[in-house]
């Protein structure tokens, strides 16, 4: 049973701060994309996370994903992610609460995760991006079978709909293990499915 948000937020900002994370340093040639795992509150008081369903058309079409893309030049990881993340399902104002490992990606993406808290908004998807926004519970990273695996590949079970992979279900994984579990956990050798890597 996970607390009330704001004592979840305060908690989960408590444990990514005494968090080792491993980031990829900048380096010449290296692709870099930010992700915001946000957490928000339903109208019961409920907090949830949003994953989206890439649009038909672009990068990874039809792809489950956290909000998030490439940095911009000059732009640092967290500002990119909450910059895509207003983008593509128009939340703002939110708190970040710590970093998680950066993912690097087997088409050559290092992908940092930020993990923000906002209040009360309501997702809504950009036509141009983003097919649609979903909400998932953060009691069901927590249910039995979260995560499974299936032909040596990790799987996050988030919904009647939703199966997520890596590398999105491998910054998920950790998400659940270090940020609401406090254990640790490192997800760089987790495999990708020949499909995620464009």
């Amino acid at each position: 049973m996970l607390p009330p948000i704001d004592e979840l937020r305060e908690l989960v900002t408590t444990r990514l701060t005494a968090f080792d994370r491993r980031e990829v340093p900048p380096a010449e040639g290296v692709r870099r994309a930010a992700v915001t795992v946000c957490v928000l509150r339903d109208t019961a008081g409920l907090p949830y996370t949003i994953v989206i369903r890439r649009a038909a058309r672009g990068r990874n079409p039809g792809q489950w994903a956290l909000p998030g893309g490439r940095l911009d030049d000059g732009e640092q990881p967290v500002e990119a992610a909450l910059r895509e993340l207003a983008e593509e399902t128009a939340v703002t104002g939110v708190v970040v609460a710590g970093l998680l490992d950066d993912f690097v990606t087997d088409s050559g993406f290092v992908i940092t995760p930020v993990v923000a808290f906002g209040d009360g908004q309501q997702p809504v998807a950009d036509a141009h991006e983003v097919a649609s926004v979903h909400a998932v519970p953060l009691e069901r990273f927590l249910a039995p079978g979260v995560p499974r695996w299936r032909g040596g590949l990790l799987q996050m079970p988030l919904g009647p709909s939703i199966v997520v992979h890596a590398p999105t279900g491998a910054i998920l994984w950790q998400f659940a293990e270090v940020a609401l579990r406090g254990r640790e956990l490192r997800v760089f050798d987790v495999a990708q499915p020949h499909w995620t890597r464009t």
